[in-house]
């Protein structure tokens, strides 16, 4: 298997996704934006994971990178290659089909719910309810092809997929409690009081059970999305 990262910030790696990754002997490339934005050809790709980061979707007047980015992006889903995108990531997918990215109307960074939304496509499952790790304060609207897949009180859309090779997350499923450390060392002042943004202490505070069993869940969602690789 043949994998491609898209890593916009040094402090938001791929987290639980890299164990994952290694036990299906898979071959895994960077593109690092804050050293080099060199991207690669996308023949012979099995998979494109574009991760989250501080800047939005639509800050391409101060990084024109995001530009190639999305072509990038796009070219994946068009060609048929499986694309995760996960909080940034996410909304990339979603700007780069032509989708609108926006201010939330709230923040939310910490510990908090998202439901299942009932579907008719044959698309990945999310548990009815469960608790899931949020660190974001833009949400997007679906891409045209998009279904729904997850929605939380105050984000419609949390979760979405195109066909049977592209998932959205607007959430973390891979984040460790390494990596959630870094987010807090080197974003700790997006902690602004708010009724859907935790405190440090209480983020620091959060049980390995709590990350062990988001993680598991992005083993499901990688186990879909590369079902058919080699």
């Amino acid at each position: 298997m043949k994998v491609h990262v898209l890593q916009h910030v040094p402090f938001e790696d791929i987290g639980s996704i890299a164990p994952w990754l290694e036990a299906h002997r898979a071959h895994v490339s960077y593109t690092r934006f804050f050293d080099d934005p060199a991207l690669p050809q996308l023949n012979g790709h099995d998979l494109v994971i574009a991760m989250g980061g501080p800047m939005s979707a639509n800050d391409e007047s101060t990084l024109p990178w995001l530009l190639s980015e999305k072509r990038f992006v796009r070219d994946a889903v068009e060609r048929g290659i499986a694309v995760l995108g996960i909080c940034l990531g996410a909304q990339l997918i979603a700007s780069a089909l032509g989708a609108r990215v926006y201010r939330n109307s709230q923040k939310e960074i910490g510990w908090f719910p998202i439901e299942a939304t009932p579907n008719t496509m044959n698309s990945f499952r999310f548990p009815e309810k469960c608790i899931v790790f949020h660190w974001h304060g833009e949400t997007f609207d679906l891409p045209s092809g998009a279904i729904r897949l997850a929605k939380s009180v105050v984000c419609e859309n949390q979760a979405f997929q195109i066909a049977q090779h592209v998932i959205g997350l607007q959430f973390h499923l891979e984040t460790n409690p390494e990596s959630a450390r870094a987010l807090l060392d080197n974003c700790g002042d997006e902690l602004v009081p708010g009724p859907y943004v935790q405190t440090e202490s209480e983020l620091r505070k959060v049980p390995s059970a709590a990350y062990v069993e988001i993680n598991s869940l992005m083993s499901e969602v990688l186990a879909y999305l590369t079902r058919t690789s080699g």
